[in-house]
C-alpha cells in the first residue's frame, strides 16, 4: 500500500475496484492491498460519456473511510469540473479527466488543481495523442486508455503503446504515465517496455481466487521485461 505513489519511481499496480464485489467492498479492498496492490483506481462513469454507470462520490467517501491508501479517481464523465469538488471532498487524491469531455484541456487541469488534489489527463484509443500536449505542463499524470472505456474485462489494444512511447518522452521526471484497460500477465510487459509507470488492473486481479498470487504474477512478468 502506497501513501503517495508520485514519490516512487518503481512500477506500481493499482487494482481497479470496478471489478470488485461491491457487496463486500471493504473486504475486497483489504484483500488487494494486503496482497500487494500499491493503491486503488476508482472508475467513475456517468452513463453519458461512456455507456455504463458505475459509482460516484458516495463510494469514494466509503472507500476513504475504510482505507488511507492513495485514491486515483478516473472521471469518465461528461462534465468533470461540475463534479470535481464533490470527488475531492469525498477523498479522491487524484482526478483524471478525458480530453474528449472538455473544451480547454489546460484550463480544466488548472481548475481541478485549485481543489488541492493531483491532476491527470486521459484520452480514448481513437483520440490522437497530440490532444493532451497543451495540458502537459499543468498535469501530474497522463493516462493511456488501452480499451474503449466503459466496461471491465475488455481486450487490450496494443496499438496504443505507440502513444505511450510518444508522450513518455515529453513527461518530466515528476510526472507519471499510467495505462488502463486489458492489463494482465500477457500484456503488462509490453506496457512497461513502452514507458508506463502505473498499471491499472481490474479483472486480472479481482477475478482470481488468490489476489496476492495474481499481483505477484504480474510483478514477475514485469521483472522479466
Amino acid at each position: 500500500m502506497t501513501s503517495d505513489p508520485f514519490q516512487h519511481h518503481t512500477p506500481l499496480i493499482a487494482p481497479s475496484i470496478l471489478s470488485a464485489d461491491f457487496a463486500k467492498l471493504g473486504a475486497e479492498i483489504d484483500d488487494v492491498l494486503s496482497g500487494g496492490g500499491d493503491f486503488l483506481h476508482l472508475d467513475v462513469m456517468d452513463g453519458h460519456f461512456v455507456p455504463n454507470i458505475s459509482f460516484g462520490p458516495p463510494i469514494i467517501k466509503s472507500t476513504r473511510r475504510h482505507t488511507k491508501t492513495f485514491l486515483d479517481a478516473h472521471l469518465m464523465i461528461s462534465e468533470p469540473l461540475r463534479y470535481a469538488k464533490a470527488m475531492v471532498d469525498a477523498g479522491a487524491d487524484l482526478l483524471t479527466y478525458h480530453v474528449e469531455a472538455v473544451n480547454d484541456v489546460a484550463a480544466t487541469a488548472r481548475e481541478i488543481r485549485k481543489l488541492g488534489c493531483r491532476v491527470g489527463i486521459t484520452l480514448n484509443p481513437a483520440t490522437p495523442i497530440e490532444t493532451v500536449f497543451p495540458a502537459l505542463d499543468a498535469v501530474d499524470l497522463v493516462l493511456i486508455m488501452s480499451v474503449v472505456p466503459g466496461f471491465s474485462g475488455q481486450k487490450f489494444m496494443p496499438e496504443v503503446l505507440a502513444k505511450a512511447e510518444t508522450v513518455k518522452r515529453r513527461l518530466r521526471a515528476d510526472q507519471r504515465l499510467e495505462i488502463d484497460g486489458g492489463v494482465n500477465a500477457d500484456t503488462i510487459r509490453s506496457c512497461l517496455n513502452a514507458g508506463v509507470d502505473w498499471f491499472v488492473v481490474a479483472s486480472a486481479i479481482f477475478d482470481k481466487p488468490d489476489r496476492a498470487d495474481a499481483i505477484a504474477h504480474l510483478r514477475s512478468r514485469m521483472a522479466g521485461a
